[in-house]
């Protein structure tokens, strides 16, 4: 019998969640809430669990998470409330379902859905935050926070292109702002292919390179197969 696993993107804006069979091919439509304000662990999991209901059977869970874990445990939640700081999702999750879980920073589980695992692989996602993610060959190089070190003008890539800034200067400053960040990165990790994904990736107006690739959102769920693979 197959192996079916419930995966969970957990955004600033929305949580999803999706059920894949063992070769990470949707068994369900995708699901999508809100995330709570304010944006506790206990209102999170409760959005969990009402869009689990949707799902029907899964074996074992999958969760992208917007911020730095380390075997299970939240060490950063920068766009989330302040009290996921140590706060172990992968237990949490395991005794409400009583299943396995898995749990990995969000931008990751969106890098392992997309990449060809071939070379230097980065991944951004452009959101309510600034999410990155780094493969070698396919192997992730862990606990990348690309979004909180410094870009320009005294303010940090997650300043300059998070769903605040985009907000408050437009899109047309905006993707000047991305267009440097690209140019920027590039020189800094020469990275054979860049991909983009995030809810903001509709607001891409500039030409991208020839190895910029924008990726769909459902990324971020089809990579929580790879968390199983050997």
């Amino acid at each position: 019998m197959s192996i079916q696993t419930l995966a969970i993107d957990i955004g600033g804006s929305g949580v999803k969640v999706l059920v894949l069979d063992e070769a990470g091919v949707p068994l369900t439509e995708r699901a999508r809430l809100d995330t709570p304000q304010p944006s506790t662990p206990q209102a999170i999991l409760e959005v969990i669990h009402t869009l689990t209901a949707t799902q029907g059977t899964f074996d074992r869970v999958s969760v992208g998470f917007p911020g730095v874990v380390r075997r299970g445990v939240v060490y950063t939640a920068a766009n989330l409330d302040g009290t996921w700081l140590g706060f172990n999702l992968a237990t949490a999750l395991s005794a409400s379902f009583n299943k396995p879980v898995r749990v990995i920073n969000d931008a990751d589980m969106q890098g392992l859905g997309a990449i060809a695992s071939n070379g230097v692989e980065l991944v951004i996602t452009l959101g309510t935050g600034f999410g990155s993610g780094l493969f070698l060959d396919g192997r992730l190089v862990p606990n990348l926070e690309l979004g909180h070190h410094a870009f320009r003008k005294s303010e940090t890539y997650e300043e300059q292109l998070g769903r605040a800034a985009l907000d408050a200067v437009g899109k047309k400053r905006w993707n000047r702002r991305l267009g440097r960040a690209i140019v920027s990165l590039e020189n800094l990790f020469n990275y054979d292919m860049l991909y983009i994904g995030g809810g903001n990736t509709d607001r891409i107006e500039i030409e991208l390179p020839p190895n910029v690739k924008i990726v769909p959102n459902i990324s971020g769920l089809l990579g929580g197969i790879a968390l199983w693979r050997s």
